[in-house]
Parts: C-alpha cells; sequence; structure tokens
C-alpha cells in the first residue's frame, strides 16, 4: 500500500507547517512549500516520479497513471492486487466516441474518476491521469482517439486528468518518419479550425487541471519549448487551472535526436520558459539544476513551474491529511467493478456500434439457429478486446464465450492462428466447418502487432490478405 497523503496530524512537526494549513488559499500553501525546499528538491519534484520530502513529511509522489477507457495498469501510479483485483474497463475510445451520446460519455467519467477515487483511498493509486487522448486522427481504426471532429473530441469528464497529446500531432511512424522526428506543417488556419479546437474545449469546458505537449514540432519549433503554444495560448487564452507536463521523454528528444538544444541545459531552459511544469521522465529534473548555476535560468522560473503542480494536489486533497476523512472519501473497493458499471459498460457498447448494413441476418434467433460457427483469431481473445492503455478488467469475455451463452449450439474454428495470418494451414479447416452452419460469425479485426503506438499502418488492406 502507498503513503499517499501529506500533512500527518499525528506528525506535529510538520502538519503545522503553512503548506498543511487548509485555511489558506491553494497558492499561498503551495509557495510556503516552495519556500522550504533546496534546489536539489525542487529539481527532484519537476518528474513523473516526485521524490518524498521527509523532513516536510511530504512523502514520494507518483503523477503517471493512465485512465483512457478505464483505471489502467500502464502508469506506475495504479496497482492492482487482492483487494482490488480489476476495475472497469470501457471499450476502446472510438467505439464510445461513434455513440455521440454526451450524456454516455459524462457518466463513464464518473465510473473512472470514482474507481480512481476508490483505489486512492486504500493506497493502490494516484490522483493524477494522463488522460484522454483528444488528437484529431483520420484513420477509424485508432485505438487511443476519439476521432476527427474537433466537436465530438472535447466533450468528456474526484481525480485531476490531462488532455494529450498538444497539438498537430497525428503521426507515429510512418514511411520512415518517426514522432520523434515529425515537423507539422500546419497553417494558421488548419491549427485554429482542426487541431486546436479539442484542446480549447478540453481546457475552457472541461476545467481540465492539465495538458500534454509532446515529441513533434510544429512549423519547425518543438511543442513542449514554444511559448506561443504554451505561455500564449494555454495559460494566457485558455486560462489553463493546472500544470503542463511533457510526454515521455520529450525533452530528450529536442536535444538528443532531432538536435534541436545546443545542450540538456539548453533544452530544460527553453521547455520550463515556454510554460512547462514537469517532465514524464527524469530529463528536466536531471539538468535544471546545472542550468540555474550556469545563469541559463532563475531559480524563480523554477519555483514558478512547481506552484502549479502543487496547487493541484492540494486541490485533490493530497495535503489535507487522511484522504478517508475528505470528500469521496466513503469511497473504496466495494466502489470499484460494481453491477451498475459493469451494465453501463455494456451499454456503452451497445450505443457505439455502427451497424453499415442489415440483410435480415441480426437479430439471431434463439430459436432458428441451430449451428453456429465463430470463426476468426479475434473471435476467441481477451487482450485484443479491451485495446490498448488498458487495466485489468473486471473479467474478461470473448465474442465466442458471449455467443455461447445465447445460442446452444456453437461451434469455434480459429481460421488463423494470428490477425496477419501467415500460415493458412487453419482456413481449409474453418471453411468446411462454416459449411455446416446455419449463420457464420466472422470476427475480424487488427491486433496491436498490425497497428499501435509507434507502428502506423501504410494501407486499408485487410491484414493477411
Amino acid at each position: 500500500m502507498l503513503e499517499n497523503f501529506a500533512c500527518d496530524k499525528n506528525i506535529p512537526e510538520t502538519s503545522q507547517f503553512p503548506l498543511c494549513n487548509t485555511s489558506l488559499s491553494y497558492e499561498n500553501r503551495a509557495k510556503d512549500l516552495i519556500s522550504r525546499l533546496t534546489l536539489q528538491e525542487k529539481a527532484e519534484q519537476l518528474g513523473n516520479h516526485a521524490a518524498g520530502i521527509s523532513r516536510l513529511g511530504v512523502p514520494a509522489y507518483e503523477w503517471w497513471s493512465e485512465a483512457l477507457h478505464g483505471v489502467a495498469s500502464v502508469g506506475y501510479g495504479v496497482h492492482f492486487n487482492a483487494t482490488v483485483p480489476g476495475a472497469t474497463s470501457f471499450l476502446t475510445v472510438i467505439l464510445s466516441a461513434a455513440s455521440f451520446n454526451t450524456t454516455l460519455w459524462f457518466k463513464m467519467g464518473q465510473v473512472v474518476s470514482t474507481e480512481a477515487r476508490a483505489m486512492y483511498n486504500v493506497g493502490l493509486a494516484g490522483l493524477t491521469y494522463w488522460s484522454p487522448t483528444i488528437n484529431v486522427f483520420r484513420d477509424p481504426r485508432g485505438l487511443q482517439e476519439v476521432g476527427k471532429e474537433g466537436n465530438s473530441t472535447g466533450n468528456r469528464l474526484k481525480v485531476s486528468s490531462s488532455c494529450k497529446h498538444y497539438t498537430a500531432y497525428d503521426l507515429d511512424k510512418w514511411k520512415g518518419v518517426d514522432r520523434f522526428h515529425f515537423d507539422a506543417k500546419v497553417t494558421k488556419q488548419d491549427l485554429e479550425d482542426t487541431f486546436q479546437p479539442p484542446f480549447r474545449s478540453c481546457v475552457e469546458e472541461g476545467r481540465v487541471s492539465s495538458v500534454m505537449c509532446t515529441y513533434n514540432r510544429v512549423n519547425d519549433i518543438p511543442t513542449c519549448t514554444d511559448p506561443d503554444l504554451l505561455k500564449g495560448v494555454i495559460i494566457e487564452q485558455w486560462n489553463l487551472d493546472g500544470y503542463i507536463v511533457s510526454d515521455c521523454d520529450s525533452i530528450e528528444v529536442y536535444y538528443d535526436r532531432i538536435k534541436y538544444a545546443a545542450t540538456p541545459e539548453d533544452a530544460v531552459t527553453m521547455a520550463l520558459k515556454a510554460g512547462l511544469n514537469m517532465n514524464y521522465r527524469d530529463f528536466l529534473l536531471r539538468y535544471i539544476e546545472n542550468a540555474v548555476k550556469l545563469n541559463k535560468i532563475e531559480e524563480s522560473i523554477v519555483d514558478q513551474a512547481l506552484i502549479y503542480n502543487y496547487i493541484v494536489l492540494m486541490r485533490l486533497g493530497f495535503f489535507d491529511r487522511d484522504p478517508k476523512l475528505h470528500p469521496f472519501g466513503n469511497l473504496g473497493p466495494s466502489n470499484v467493478c460494481t453491477e451498475e458499471h459493469q451494465e453501463l459498460a455494456f451499454d456503452a457498447v451497445k450505443q457505439g456500434i455502427v451497424l453499415l448494413d442489415n440483410k435480415k441476418a441480426l437479430f439471431l434467433s434463439k430459436n432458428t439457429t441451430k449451428n453456429l460457427v465463430v470463426i476468426g483469431p479475434n473471435g476467441n481473445t481477451t487482450m485484443a478486446m479491451i485495446s490498448i492503455y488498458a487495466g485489468i478488467p473486471c473479467e474478461y469475455t470473448t465474442p465466442l464465450q458471449r455467443l455461447q451463452k445465447y445460442i446452444s449450439s456453437v461451434t469455434y474454428a480459429a481460421g488463423c492462428l494470428f490477425v496477419n495470418c501467415t500460415k493458412e494451414s487453419l482456413i481449409w479447416p474453418a471453411t468446411r466447418v462454416a459449411a455446416t452452419a446455419d449463420v457464420v460469425v466472422l470476427v475480424m479485426g487488427l491486433d496491436q502487432s498490425i497497428e499501435q503506438e509507434d507502428l502506423d499502418r501504410e494501407n486499408l488492406i485487410l491484414p493477411g490478405y
């Protein structure tokens, strides 16, 4: 179990500090905390794993957790165990987006935030989740994004969330170009009309407490070092009430891979001066001390970056003693994987399904279907069904298992071992089984061996064709 709060009243020598005084403003409490830190301690707070400060009664904190479509096990901040063995997992984000039902999205957000807070209360999770991904994308098979319609990507809803990846970021690895070297050439009009609306809506309407900038450049300038995009837009125009964090190793990429910065100290200086508050990984904390000592950046800018990080944690109650005494303190393991949450997840699937054509084949009749055959490697898989950036679901259910509960006689034939179907030895057995069926259900689609983060497809051809 994680030590998950500061200002423990049982430690009077630290709990009496102004930073623990809940009658003060968050800003004043944050300033008091920062005033007590050495430069080295400040540096150690600028990465996703913020070091503990034992002399002040502040435990270490892991900022990186994920909750793209349920509390995920991807980030370092979440730990499933016997107390909470799994969490509600909604299916891939593009599916829920296809419902075009904002009420549904709100309910999903309530479920995820409730389960996340419940896990925090028992020391199994943090309070900051670097989700959702709201990049505009135009490939309907995308696993993380919600679509290409700017209005639908912006409306989503406890805990702190972060909208990512800012901005004009729609390439991972494609035809020899990777996300680290990608330079998006975007006109001002296209930026304002296409790529910025989801993020603007996320900050202004959703009142998100964080935005994540990323690896790519926009018109030659890396996003996390661009003061116009960070300070000028996110902070001054949209009035972000929170912090800006870089994607994994982004600042290091600017120095090491694309040579945008001459030295590591230059890279971290440009990022902090542009408005960055935190670096996912440790590049910023490794070089910021030396940057200050070399007079490349003032320590006051480091202080200003930290203020917003701490304000977010204070708004979440991290500095308000035992979380069980706070609002939402009654949440616990019994609030995770509830029947109500599972019913909503099932309903979300039904609302997102798009039926292109129905030639009187659906719905399947229990009475008239005597022999159903399910074909396809994804017909009896679990991991492909829960998609990318997932946690441990409350239960695993394959399409085959669901159909077996509905139809009395179901036969399964994989057809291929994997979705890329490199060997054809199972195709003919599947063909023979199909010939005996009243109804054949072909479970098509991809898995993460075909397309995922850092792996883009170059064509629309079905894998194995």
